[in-house]
């Protein structure tokens, strides 16, 4: 009896393990597929490091000043990093004063102006690097990860992009793969190589954070978390095939120091950049003269636009191609060349990209209607100081202040022949005072107003025709004009 009881409890026990194994319950092996999920979680960079570290620089700059006397005083950043790794700074060296007796002439030296990173572009000796980390240096010293130091020649700096290309006498460097951006994922690993507080070929780590971030006029940034401090700028930003997909540039931070957000300039707009640079010394934008702005949810439904999209025209600079073309302000530019215009910074991106001479199409909202109208790029130039148009001729009319007028708080009146030639109108409403709905709604004594709820206005009596017109339950869409620029308005009236 007792032998039989064994018996089955031995059978019991290997029926159990066979279900557990049927069922999946136990240990199941190592397949590829596991193993490379495995991989995914926790990459690897060696392979990385090895692979890209020697196309990796150190970058450091001198700048020439001019002084009466020695001060003895290091670099802020070299007391930082002393600071920071000894616990105290470094003691200064006094230098010998100049004799008694004789008056002090001013001397130029050399002091060290800061340290980046940089990766080599090509085999013969072009590095990329931020423009802020060489801009104003008198001399560029790039360090590769043999120890071999060069002079280096600035060839060419973007600030609007920060980027710069210099050139070492060199060949047979090992250069960098470049990458391609569009395949670049949200939350794909990603490896930093720099020279973070001088410490030379210091590699850290991270994801994508996002894509398209707008922080510039001109670039759509990458955001990741890898550690990226003063140094690690004009450093490379690699993927986990070991190409190159972004230059290390900016970090958000309230401290001066890494807090988890990193940006990185874009290796296809750098590469842009950077072939412009190396062929002509500087880059050619394109340029339609016009000021432009975010267009609000509560402007795009009260005029008809549906979503809040595209670009709003404030201001077109007098004889500029937007001018010649016939945008005018107030229009809500939608498409450039086909492309949607999805928020303002898509504009200029589309433009600057664009080859001065080139003859593009633009897609404005007007009115309630849209219109193609078609526009020869020029080269950008540098800003003009904007000039508000001024006059004091009297108004040809009284202010009017009829019971619509005054429901917005608003008191208008014609403009003379001389405000219109002077501003280069046709036609609109001078605003005489304004209080109550119309000065919580930005608009003050001044403005110019050209239209009302996308009718435009010649002249006081069109003005309160507008009005009259307008349904009192809704916010009244007013396109104004103050100095040389346009914008929306909404009046609420009070109720």
């Amino acid at each position: 009896m007792m032998f039989r009881t064994e018996r089955n409890r031995i059978r019991s026990f290997f029926l159990a393990g066979a279900f557990m194994l049927a069922s999946g319950a136990a240990l199941l092996p190592v397949t590829p597929a596991s193993a490379q999920s495995q991989a995914r979680v926790l990459p690897d960079f060696t392979d990385l490091v090895d692979q890209v570290g020697p196309a990796v620089v150190n970058i450091r700059t001198v700048e020439k000043v001019t002084q009466r006397g020695g001060s003895g005083e290091m670099d802020e950043e070299m007391q930082e990093f002393f600071r920071r790794f000894f616990g105290q700074p470094m003691p200064s060296i006094p230098r010998q004063g100049p004799r008694p007796n004789r008056p002090q002439s001013p001397q130029e030296e050399e002091r060290p102006r800061g340290v980046g990173s940089g990766f080599i572009l090509t085999s013969d000796g072009f590095v990329m690097t931020n423009a802020h980390v060489v801009d104003g240096a008198s001399e560029v010293v790039v360090t590769l990860v043999d120890k071999r130091e060069f002079k280096a020649k600035i060839i060419g700096a973007d600030k609007r992009t920060d980027v710069a290309v210099v050139k070492i006498d060199a060949t047979g460097l090992p250069a960098v793969k470049v990458g391609d951006i569009s395949k670049l994922r949200v939350g794909e690993w990603v490896m930093a190589i720099g020279s973070p507080f001088g410490l030379e070929n210091t590699v850290t780590a991270g994801i994508v954070s996002a894509k398209q971030r707008d922080t510039g006029d001109y670039l759509p940034f990458i955001q990741t978390d890898v550690a990226i401090n003063p140094g690690n700028s004009g450093g490379p930003l690699i993927n986990m095939r070991g190409e190159v997909v972004g230059i290390n540039s900016q970090i958000y931070s309230r401290s001066g120091g890494f807090m988890g957000i990193s940006f990185s300039i874009p290796i296809d707009e750098a590469i842009r950049v950077s072939d412009q640079l190396r062929t002509n010394g500087r880059v050619s934008r394109g340029r339609i003269g016009v000021q432009i702005d975010q267009v609000t949810k509560d402007v795009a439904e009260s005029i008809g636009l549906g979503k809040a999209q595209g670009a709003l025209v404030r201001g077109v600079e007098a004889g500029s191609p937007g001018e010649k073309a016939g945008i005018e302000p107030g229009d809500i530019i939608t498409r450039f060349d086909g492309k949607a215009i999805d928020k303002p910074s898509d504009l200029p991106r589309l433009v600057g990209n664009t080859k001065p001479g080139t003859k593009s199409t633009v897609t404005v909202f007007r009115r309630g209607n849209s219109r193609d109208l078609s526009v020869t790029i020029a080269e950008i130039e540098p800003e003009k100081p904007v000039r508000a148009a001024e006059s004091e001729e009297q108004p040809a009319t009284k202010p009017s202040a009829s019971a619509a007028a005054k429901s917005l708080g608003l008191a208008v009146s014609d403009l003379t022949e001389a405000q219109k030639k002077e501003l280069k109108l046709k036609g609109g409403v001078k605003i005489d005072s304004a209080t109550e709905a119309a000065t919580r709604a930005g608009l003050r004594e001044g403005d110019i107003v050209l239209a009302v709820n996308n009718t435009e206005v010649a002249n006081a009596k069109e003005f309160e025709s507008a009005l009259v017109k307008a349904d009192k339950s809704k916010p009244v869409s007013v396109l104004f004009r103050r100095g040389d620029w346009a914008q929306y308005a909404l009046i609420r009236p009070a109720r």
